[in-house]
């Protein structure tokens, strides 16, 4: 059953450049649906749809409506008696919209507005603030003229950027201007490919920001501006965060153009590329090859980075990112019966390439790569026997978060521990100018390169598949191992191990905790403090002194911090949410960096310990279970996942006996991987 929300208030205003009527002073409440979306929303909404009489003594000419809307997931439409006037924007962000009244929709006397929801999927929203102004939009949004330059604060040279326009509220303002070849534009967002920006606004007050991505600080300014203003301002920001030795890549890029949703043409996705300081992008639209060189030699912003040609291998059992392609290389064959075949036929395009699993927790089709019903994240297994076909796995997607950020970790500690070969990766799935911002989760490649626009892309890659990299979303975790080793090696080892960690990330954010982990157990914890920053962009250095560990591990640092509520760097919410319960956090981590205890020169995994354990039990499970006492947590999951293999786990199970004098760590490896097969379709009576 529909219910609405209907309000009489209606106030007329003069200014010297029109009336104003504001319709709805207030903000209200709206869902679509039973269940709140969100707990910071209330329990119970005003309605599922707005509804708004007002009246009118003057009609004539164009006018223009102005909305402020938050938390916009799907589609709703705003129509004035009857007539649609157009859509709000898709986008979760604080933002104010306006919308074109076209001549002889409004009536003297009574009039109604109304604002529904056009699909049938659930949806929480705010929307207010509602003003009807006499006069077009492309008045509203010219009372003022400014002229935005964004420098580089050290070289003094024009730096494209991205440039954010607020009201004194927070929300994101609409600007007078239109995507061109140096701006892509949208509601209080504007990239600019050259680092200048000409664009209108309303009389009033504002604040203007310039950033360029996550290593880079942030300048603003505000202002206080009125009708027949023009103003002409700079803005300088400076590079904070060492990456020296680092490339910065975004591994899952789309546009418009070429996979048909987002809203992120090929020239805007030049310029935002750009603006976001990405140096190495990868397109990557739906089944399709793309090269963006041609684009952003057009838009004079190759300099900037060097893209590469990838595929979102988009199929019935998953996503996968494939790269570097050649242009005219054949689309693999994407109707496989299992991932064996899938691989098959990606290998025949990318060879010696990346593979990259995308999203792995997310449903697509039907189908989720890692459901618990058939996969089990922190044994690395999955219970159809199937073999990931990728050397890499999206560990974060900052345009398809979970709802507990370190699940996709806990799944890639799992693989290793499996014995793959896997590379960690931060994405955006970016297909939008705004929305979701390409490069706001990130990977970091070592190279040799500095020039952003001549990377090696052959270095590149194999030091993709070789592990030589840190995940970035807002903070990094920067791992060096016994004075000399990182990310991707394997570290001799024949005594203590000195871990070194520096935590990076710019001004505008903040750390509070490093963890360091071994074969994905956390080991050693610090918390960070504002005091423990030892100069611009490292937000905390320290050092971990470990014994020598009984058999081989590897060791990967993640730090992570409170997500802020910034305006020009908005946190999304989760894509497919577990729980109405949400805390935006930021992170990073480096790569697995490898040590190599039993000096065999390779890196031994769990797995491959577990089983020579259970091989050397000659089937018994007492004795398997006593020989893991040296061992750590993660082996007793793979012993625990052979015993499953060899249908013995069931009957254990059923007896405590075997545990008696079992460590705490084979203990407690056995209860996990029993817990999660429990919930599993293979562990279901």
């Amino acid at each position: 059953m529909h219910c609405f929300f209907m309000i009489v208030f209606s106030l007329l205003l003069e200014n010297s450049y029109g009336q104003e009527i504001i319709i709805s002073s207030g903000m209200h409440h709206l869902r679509f649906g039973e269940q709140q979306e969100w707990s910071d929303f209330p329990k119970k909404a005003a309605g599922d749809r707005l509804e708004i009489p007002f009246a009118l003594e003057n009609t004539d000419g164009n006018q223009t409506l102005q909305i402020r809307q938050q938390d916009v997931k799907h589609a709703w439409q705003v129509k004035i008696n009857g007539h649609v006037l157009g859509k709000l924007d898709r986008d979760e962000k604080d933002k104010i919209i306006y919308l074109a009244i076209p001549s002889g929709i409004l009536t003297l006397g009574n009039n109604r507005l109304q604002i529904d929801q056009m699909d049938t999927i659930p949806d929480d929203i705010w929307i207010g603030q509602i003003t009807l102004i006499n006069q077009p939009i492309s008045e509203v949004l010219s009372d003022v003229s400014l002229n935005i330059e964004v420098y580089d604060k050290s070289s003094g040279n024009l730096l494209p950027a991205r440039i954010t326009v607020t009201n004194p509220e927070g929300a994101l303002q609409t600007v007078g201007a239109s995507s061109s070849k140096t701006l892509a534009v949208r509601p209080g967002i504007v990239y600019t490919g050259n680092g200048k920006a000409s664009f209108g606004l309303p009389s009033g007050k504002f604040t203007i920001y310039s950033t360029r991505g996550i290593e880079y600080g942030v300048d603003s300014l505000q202002l206080e501006i009125k009708p027949g203003d023009q103003i002409h301002k700079k803005l300088y920001i400076k590079r904070e965060v060492p990456t020296e030795g680092w490339i910065s890549s975004d591994t899952h890029i789309h546009t418009f153009t070429h996979s048909g949703h987002g809203d992120a043409s090929m020239q805007e996705r030049a310029i935002t590329i750009a603006g976001e300081g990405i140096e190495l992008p990868i397109i990557t639209d739906h089944n399709i090859n793309i090269d963006l060189a041609p684009t952003a030699k057009e838009m004079q912003v190759n300099p900037y980075f060097t893209p590469v040609i990838g595929n979102e291998v988009t199929t019935h059992l998953g996503h996968f990112n494939i790269f570097p392609v050649a242009e005219e290389a054949p689309i693999p064959e994407i109707k496989a019966e299992n991932w064996e075949a899938l691989h098959r036929n990606m290998k025949k395009t990318v060879a010696q390439g990346v593979i990259i699993l995308n999203h792995a927790r997310d449903v697509h089709g039907g189908f989720r790569p890692f459901d618990q019903e058939r996969h089990i994240g922190d044994a690395g297994i999955n219970l159809e026997d199937w073999k990931v076909p990728a050397n890499a796995m999206e560990v974060i997607n900052s345009g398809a978060h979970q709802t507990d950020l370190m699940r996709l970790y806990k799944d890639w500690f799992g693989l290793l521990n499996r014995g793959y070969s896997i590379t960690p990766i931060g994405s955006s799935d970016s297909h939008d100018v705004s929305r979701y911002l390409v490069g706001q989760a990130r990977t970091y490649i070592q190279s040799q390169r500095d020039d952003p626009g001549k990377i090696d892309i052959n270095e590149a890659i194999q030091n993709t598949r070789e592990g030589k990299v840190m995940v970035n979303f807002g903070l990094m975790a920067e791992m060096i191992v016994d004075n000399k080793s990182g990310s991707g090696d394997l570290v001799p080892n024949t005594g203590e191990i000195n871990v070194a960690v520096r935590v990076l990330g710019p001004s505008w954010l903040d750390a509070d905790t490093v963890r360091l982990y071994a074969n994905g157990i956390k080991i050693r914890e610090a918390v960070i403090s504002k005091e423990d920053e030892s100069e611009p962009g490292v937000k905390w250095t320290g050092t971990w002194t470990l014994p020598k560990p009984a058999h081989d591990v590897f060791l990967v640092a993640i730090a992570s911090g409170p997500g802020k509520a910034l305006p020009f760097w908005q946190i999304a919410k989760p894509y497919q949410p577990d729980s109405p319960l949400w805390e935006p956090k930021v992170m990073g981590s480096s790569g697995a960096v490898w040590i190599d205890v039993d000096g065999d020169g390779t890196r031994t995994s769990a797995y491959d310990y577990a089983e020579k354990l259970w091989k050397d039990a000659a089937g018994k499970v007492e004795r398997l279970i006593q020989n893991l006492k040296p061992y750590d947590e993660a082996v007793a999951i793979q012993a625990a996942s052979i015993l499953m293999e060899e249908r013995l786990l069931g009957n254990l199970m059923k007896s405590d006996k075997p545990f008696q004098h079992a460590s705490p760590t084979t203990k407690a490896g056995f209860h996990k991987f029993i817990e999660a097969w429990v919930l599993s379709a293979a562990g279901k009576p």
